[in-house]
């Protein structure tokens, strides 16, 4: 009989919340690229009455010990939501996730899967895909390419043994998102400005900044707009108006007029695009803790951000334009306006796009147009249950 045996158990007290959030800085704290969330976010994320998924979705969180030290964790959860979405769209009827996934070796990995699955089973469901932590929209997938360097704002990082031991318990990859990156201060090419510069001389195409005196409507344009130009995505699972509201509170801090623009087009609202200065930037020397003098520092961060890499986490063309020359006019025009604020203001000289979907060729032939680069590759997988 082993002398420290390997256990694995729901998270119920409070105790057990703060060994779930702790155990993932005590497992990444050595990789260099690795970004320490504030451990108030993770918090946040996982108490039903700090995030707005909850509102849809349901789950558990387990937590391993050996020898009664934490050496591992998982979600395992469900998304009514997600049930609901045509199964021909990556997820449908009988499928559960699992996430938030970290192990201190293959056994520990193995034995939390197992036990997510059979909470999902217990739950009937009868096919899961992870690692998605919470929602779709938060952390999906498992970084299998690009551990070299850090993660920008609200994208994982995992050690690449990860891989391994996820595809050993039968999993199947069914999903690659990818992040491109591009050097923001060089421009772009000939052909791109020539579609920018004629976009300028039309007289029905205006693209403005965001008005942060107004975000609750400016937020209500841009759901509007996505829910719409994502709706046929794989994996696609609608915003609701309390997680934009809940998300608009995050990022409110770092929304910036002249980073967020929206495309009208004979006076309508049909694209958007959003960019965040990379807070990680900022948060990476905290340490997961505003204290005692970390507070300080962000605020003063926040006044004016000065840094390296802008993140545009999302944009989105109505579905009626997609395809067309004029969403790629539209996209060009908001990527240029908002590269030039960026460096202007920010000091920004590299940017990021994504996640993208590895099939998704329209904003893929955009990437590529503008000279950027596959640099994080996140894989998702499924099983039947």
């Amino acid at each position: 009989m082993a002398s420290n045996p390997l256990a694995v158990h729901p998270v119920s007290s409070n105790a057990d919340r703060k060994a779930f959030i702790d155990i993932a800085y005590t497992l990444n704290g050595d990789d260099p690229n690795w970004v320490p969330p504030l451990r108030s976010e993770v918090a946040g994320t996982i108490d039903p009455k700090k995030n707005a998924w909850f509102s849809h979705g349901r789950g558990q969180l387990f937590l391993a010990t050996r020898g009664g030290k934490p050496v591992g964790r998982i979600s395992a959860h469900i998304d009514t939501l997600a049930l609901d979405m045509p199964a021909d769209r990556g997820f449908g009827p009988g499928t559960g996730f699992w996430g938030m996934f970290d192990a201190a070796d293959a056994t520990t990995a193995r034995a939390l899967i197992n036990t997510a699955e059979d909470w999902l089973r217990q739950q009937g469901m009868t096919r899961v895909i992870g690692p998605v932590s919470l929602s779709i929209w938060e952390e999906p997938g498992l970084l299998i390419k690009g551990q070299d360097h850090p993660p920008t704002v609200m994208m994982g990082h995992h050690p690449p043994q990860y891989q391994s031991w996820i595809e050993a318990a039968d999993y199947h990859p069914v999903k690659q998102l990818l992040t491109f990156e591009l050097d923001i201060t060089t421009g772009f090419p000939p052909i791109v400005n020539r579609i920018i510069q004629s976009g300028e001389k039309n007289p029905r195409i205006v693209i403005r900044q965001v008005d942060k005196s107004k975000f609750a409507a400016e937020a209500e344009i841009i759901l509007a707009i996505l829910n719409d130009a994502w709706s046929d995505n794989w994996g696609f699972v609608p915003l609701t108006p309390p997680e934009i509201a809940d998300v608009g509170k995050k990022l409110k801090p770092i929304v910036f007029e002249d980073l967020i623009r929206i495309a009208e087009l004979d006076g309508e609202p049909v694209a958007f695009m959003i960019t965040l200065p990379d807070l990680n930037e900022a948060i990476a020397p905290l340490k997961g803790s505003l204290l005692p003098f970390g507070w300080a520092r962000l605020l003063w961060w926040l006044r004016k951000p000065q840094v390296r890499t802008m993140r545009v986490p999302l944009m989105g063309v109505v579905k009626r334009l997609q395809s067309s020359r004029m969403a790629s006019q539209l996209a060009f025009m908001m990527i240029e306006y908002i590269r030039r604020a960026a460096i202007a203001r920010y000091g920004a000289t590299r940017g990021e796009i994504g996640w993208i979907l590895d099939d998704n060729q329209g904003m893929r032939s955009i990437a590529e147009a503008i000279n950027s680069h596959v640099n994080r590759v996140y894989q998702l997988y499924d099983k039947a249950l």
